[in-house]
This record gives C-alpha cells, sequence and structure tokens, in this order.
C-alpha cells in the first residue's frame, strides 16, 4: 500500500493572547484510495490541522510528508505548486467565480498550473464534468445553477490537476440530505475507481460512518 499523505509529531501553538497548544502530537497516514474522515466536536483542532496537511499552514512543529516527500520547510512557491499539483480542495462554500461558466471554473487551477495547452485543460475539464455527469452545464454561468450541481462543480475542479489526495472541509455542510449522499457517492467511486485518497473533516455522522475510516479528536489529540 503507498502512502500519499503522513503527519508525523504534528504540534501547533497559537501564541496570542496566550500561549495555547492546540495540537498534540498528531502522526497518522493516509494510503492511496483511503476515503478517511476527521470527526471532533468544534474547537477541537480540526481545521487547523487540515490547514497545516494542505500545506497552507507552516507554522508547526513536527514532520508533514506528501508522496513519501517531506515538505515541511520547502519555500513558499514551491508548497504552493505542490498544493495545486497534488491536492484538490472541496469547501463548504464552493468558491465559484460565479460571471465565469462552469467549464471555465473547473479550468481554473489548470491554467494556474500552466502544465498543459489550454486546448488539453479543455479537453481534461470536460471530462471531469462528465465522471460527475453535468457534462450540459459546461456552457452555463455558475451563477445559474443549484446548489447541488454548485458542489459538483468544486469537486470537478478539485480534480482538474489529477491530485494525489482530496481535502474537505465540511464539503456537505450546506447541502440537503439528498445531496449530501450525492457528494458521499460521488467521493466513494473516486476512490474506488480512481484510486484517489480522500479526507474529509465533517460533523456529520452518518457520512463519517460510511467512510473507510474516521479519525477522531478531541483537544488537540486524536483519541
Amino acid at each position: 500500500m503507498s502512502t500519499v499523505l503522513e503527519a508525523r509529531h504534528i504540534n501547533k501553538y497559537f501564541k496570542k493572547p496566550v500561549l495555547f497548544h492546540v495540537l498534540k502530537d498528531i502522526s497518522f497516514k493516509i494510503n492511496k484510495g483511503e476515503f478517511t474522515s476527521i470527526m471532533g466536536k468544534s474547537g477541537c483542532g480540526k481545521s487547523t490541522l487540515l490547514y497545516i496537511l494542505s500545506t497552507m499552514d507552516t507554522d508547526y512543529e513536527g514532520e508533514l510528508y506528501l508522496n513519501n516527500e517531506l515538505v515541511t520547510g520547502d519555500s513558499r512557491e514551491k508548497l504552493s505548486y505542490i498544493r495545486n499539483k497534488h491536492i484538490g480542495f472541496v469547501f463548504q462554500f464552493h468558491y465559484l467565480l460565479s460571471e465565469f461558466s462552469v467549464l471555465e471554473n473547473v479550468m481554473l487551477p489548470a491554467k494556474k498550473l500552466g502544465e498543459k495547452s489550454h486546448q488539453e485543460i479543455e479537453q481534461d475539464a470536460i471530462q471531469k464534468l462528465k465522471i460527475l455527469e453535468i457534462d450540459q452545464l459546461a456552457k452555463k454561468k455558475a451563477s445559474q445553477i443549484s446548489g447541488g450541481e454548485k458542489q459538483r462543480v468544486a469537486i470537478a475542479r478539485a480534480l482538474i490537476n489529477n491530485p494525489s489526495i482530496i481535502m474537505g472541509d465540511e464539503p456537505t455542510g450546506n447541502l440537503d440530505s439528498q445531496n449530501s449522499d450525492n457528494v458521499f457517492n460521488i467521493f466513494k467511486q473516486l476512490s474506488h475507481e480512481q484510486g484517489l485518497s480522500l479526507l474529509v473533516v465533517t460533523h456529520d455522522e452518518d457520512f463519517a460512518k460510511r467512510t473507510d475510516r474516521i479519525i477522531q479528536m478531541a483537544d488537540g489529540r486524536i483519541i
């Protein structure tokens, strides 16, 4: 089994207003194709941990490995590149650009990466929209589609650079139960059929129960 992501002895402190030890000795691995959820009460450190794992927050102690390579201590430019190429993000809010078409929104991270021609990126984007069964929406403006459709577009966008791992922060937090189910099934299919690893912070117990593994957190620790 190849390891996609590994945290080794991650500690995080908030310095203000007083010193606060927010993450305490966090160690775990995510394997290729594994669908993992992180659960815990508000304030237990889930989102803080996700920021570190996604390489956005570099102010921590310990080591973070992506595809068995140490990324802790890398330059901002290198981390930005790694994040764009290897990590797909799906948030509670879709963060689509409403004046852009669905297709253009999906293409954005690949244009930023700049490793393929415009034509290749467009073909990739259409293919991702097909996987999510929303290719018929390609030309519509993001402002003209439903909430459930927007979240599918956000997932297609997260997939565009063929990342090693998808990280989700409450990706079903804004959706009704039917659309939550849809998102869960899409994630499950991606992990099974494409061998994609997923790490999802969620409050939704029904969602978490159906994932391969739950990492339960309390007071900054994994319990």
